[in-house]
């Protein structure tokens, strides 16, 4: 990126304002801010990001976001990191001995702990702040007296406690406490507390160390050696394996765990699962592996009782899943892959299902209610969907699943003497791929001879 997109603030202030004064400047003509329309998480309408790309004298560069939705009022400021993490994690320490002190900018990563040493106070990794060491504690007090009320009626000797930091925070910020000192650990390199030139020694300190590997691992950067494989670098089944990743719901990070599982008389699979502790949102999917086989396969098995429903069943992202007795159809990758039993597999479509239709969950009292606003014959045909369904998980009626799979990787638990052999309940058959299955699965497009030929 140019190295003129990154510039202090005072300079992007000198550029745009020759532009700003006069009246019929262009669109195109420089911009401090960045606007850009995004959702809003609080009301799901439209709001409006602002960006600001600047350099912070003596560090780097940054960018600064604030989020504003005129709908709901919602509002939200971060800051993020412009570069990349940086060789090494960083620890800076500020003494504070005059009121001027207070004004020291802070940048906090969204990697970096904040504390204040002789308040014994902690602010743990989190949001990304632009701010200064005023605000910081501001901030912290502010918080703590929040609950303060709640404290007091519930647990009166931790309200003690708390108290007794806030007055002493309060005394910091109205300066009748210095000393004292603030510090700034951030294992990716990306915070920082500004210096001045006539910092003496013990006024201000830097110092730069050399991540562990569990802060690389938490930063995403973990060892690419071949820990936790095999010789030959293949992943150990029955082994959960954890890596970072990005959540899709409110862009944190978060987890996604993995395992490879060897379903006996089938073939391996990857389950994964993704949870998120700062929205919960939650994924659970399932990767089946292998060479594309030269036919599909169709599995149908006779659901009559409780040990039917206790079956294993893999449905892959491919599948077709019908029940032709509770009209019930469920096209490829509606539910993504799922490796569970009959029984949880049909729950989760009456849940999905419900929650759609009726807007609320299937245990919910409210769902009575939910679905007046749909017509009487449309409701009641929805009833008695649901209420079929409901029976058949209950094992009170018998019923018929049917799996077409055109890359034959969905499954079915046999109860035979021999497990590799379909029981008398299932009916398990090959057929050929029609041409709109080989053209959805991209399979027309698929050279696997000579393909550093042209076609």
């Amino acid at each position: 990126m140019p190295e003129e997109t990154f510039t202090p603030i005072g300079q992007k202030v000198e550029d745009i304002a020759p532009a700003a004064a006069d009246a019929q400047a262009e669109d195109d003509e420089p911009r401090g801010v960045e606007e850009i329309e995004s959702l809003c998480m609080n009301c799901h309408e439209n709001g409006t990001t602002r960006l600001l790309l600047t350099q912070i004298p003596y560090f780097r560069e940054i960018i600064i976001m604030s989020f504003s939705c005129d709908k709901c009022g919602f509002q939200n400021n971060e800051i993020q990191p412009a570069g990349t993490f940086q060789l090494k994690g960083v620890h800076v320490e500020l003494r504070l001995t005059q009121i001027e002190d207070f004004a020291r900018q802070v940048v906090k990563s969204d990697t970096a702990t904040v504390k204040f040493i002789e308040l014994d106070v902690e602010v743990p990794a989190g949001r990304g702040q632009l701010t200064n060491v005023e605000g910081l504690l501001t901030t912290i007090v502010e918080d703590l007296e929040a609950g303060q009320a709640d404290r007091k009626e519930q647990a009166p000797e931790v309200y003690e406690k708390v108290e007794e930091i806030i007055q002493k925070g309060r005394k910091m910020l109205a300066g009748e406490a210095f000393p004292f000192r603030v510090s700034v650990d951030d294992p990716a390199g990306n915070s920082f507390i500004t210096p001045d030139m006539r910092d003496g020694v013990g006024k201000w300190e830097k110092r730069e160390y050399l991540r562990t590997k569990e802060q690389n691992e938490a930063l995403g950067l973990t060892d690419t050696s071949n820990e936790g494989l095999t010789e030959s670098g293949d992943i150990i089944p029955d082994t959960v394996y954890a890596f970072p990743a990005t959540c899709p719901g409110c862009m944190h990070p978060c987890t996604t765990n993995m395992k490879m599982v060897d379903i006996p008389h089938f073939r391996q699979v990857v389950i994964m699962n993704t949870t998120c502790d700062d929205c919960g949102y939650k994924s659970n999917d399932v990767k089946t592996g292998g060479e594309v086989p030269e036919k599909g396969k169709k599995v149908t098995i006779k659901v009559r009782n409780s040990v039917d429903l206790a079956r294993d069943i893999l449905k892959s992202e491919s599948c077709f899943l019908e029940c032709p007795e509770l009209n019930l159809s469920v096209n490829p990758g509606t539910l993504g892959g799922r490796f569970t039993t009959v029984e949880g597999l049909l729950t989760q479509v009456r849940d999905d299902l419900h929650n759609q239709i009726f807007q609320t969950g299937p245990e919910d009292p409210a769902a009575v209610h939910a679905g007046d606003s749909l017509p009487a014959e449309e409701k009641a045909r929805w009833d008695k969907f649901f209420g079929d369904l409901s029976a058949a998980i209950k094992g009170e009626r018998e019923f018929t699943i049917i799996l077409t799979d055109p890359m034959a990787s969905s499954y079915v638990q046999s109860l035979a003497d021999d497990p590799a052999q379909p029981d008398e309940q299932m009916i398990v058959e090959e057929y050929e791929r029609t041409d709109e299955e080989e053209e959805e699965l991209g399979l027309k497009d698929m050279k696997t001879e000579n393909y550093s030929e042209d076609h």
